[in-house]
C-alpha cells in the first residue's frame, strides 16, 4: 500500500491551514510556498476538501482558505479515504471489489484483512490536531 501525493499533500495542506488560520483565510500561494507544492496541483486537491466540508474559500483581497472543522474533529483516515479512495492493501479488499471467490481457501486473505483493519484503525485514531501538536 502506498499513499499517493494527493493524500499526503491533502494532509500537509490541511495541517498548514490549521496552523496558520487563526480564523482568517490563508492564501493558497503561501501554503504552496511553505509546503513546496505547486499551486496548480493544490488547485486539484482543494475542491475535494471544500466539497466535503473541511475548508472554505474566499476569493479576492484578504481571501484564501480556512479550516471549517476543529483540527481534533478531522480524522486522518477520513481525509485519506477521501483523497485516496480506499486504503486497501490488496485489490480484493477494495471498496468496489467483487467478493473474492478464493477468500475461503486463500491462506493470505486473513492477513490482508487484519492489516487493512489495523491501517484504518490507526489513521482513524489520528487527527489534524495530532499533526499540528495542539488541540485548537
Amino acid at each position: 500500500m502506498m499513499i499517493s501525493t494527493r493524500g499526503r499533500y491533502a494532509l500537509r495542506v490541511l495541517a498548514d491551514i490549521a496552523e496558520h488560520t487563526d480564523k482568517k483565510y490563508v492564501p493558497m500561494k503561501e501554503v504552496a510556498q511553505r509546503q513546496g507544492i505547486s499551486l496548480k496541483y493544490l488547485e486539484r486537491i482543494l475542491p475535494v476538501l471544500t466539497q466535503h466540508g473541511y475548508i472554505e474559500g474566499v476569493q479576492g483581497k484578504g481571501g484564501g482558505y480556512r479550516l471549517i472543522k476543529e483540527p481534533k474533529e478531522c480524522r486522518l483516515g477520513d481525509i485519506l479515504r477521501l483523497t485516496e479512495g480506499d486504503l486497501a492493501p490488496v485489490a480484493c479488499l477494495g471498496k468496489d471489489a467483487e467478493p473474492c471467490e478464493r477468500a475461503a481457501q486463500c491462506r493470505t486473505y486473513p492477513i490482508w484483512v487484519e492489516f487493512y483493519q489495523m491501517v484504518n484503525e490507526y489513521f482513524d485514531k489520528k487527527t489534524l490536531a495530532d499533526l499540528i501538536h495542539t488541540e485548537k
